[in-house]
């Protein structure tokens, strides 16, 4: 059995996948992946209006993206 054999049967194991038909496995696969998509692409969004709106303004970045430097 090779690692990656071993890493999906681990998680089959773990999340109780393998007393699950096929097309079970497959939907609770792609509800798995929709979710992480989800968290990934609204925690990005989420972190770019933060640097937007915050970190540039309370940390003095604001500066150096309009193209400033330490010495001007």
């Amino acid at each position: 059995m090779n690692w990656i054999s071993r890493k999906v049967h681990l998680y089959n194991v773990t999340m109780g996948l393998y007393m699950l038909d096929w097309w079970e496995r497959y939907l609770f696969n792609v509800l798995i992946l929709v979710l992480l998509w989800f968290i990934c692409y609204n925690g990005s969004r989420f972190a770019a209006e933060f640097y937007d709106s915050h970190a540039k303004t309370n940390f003095g970045w604001r500066h150096f993206a309009n193209g400033g430097s330490i010495t001007s």
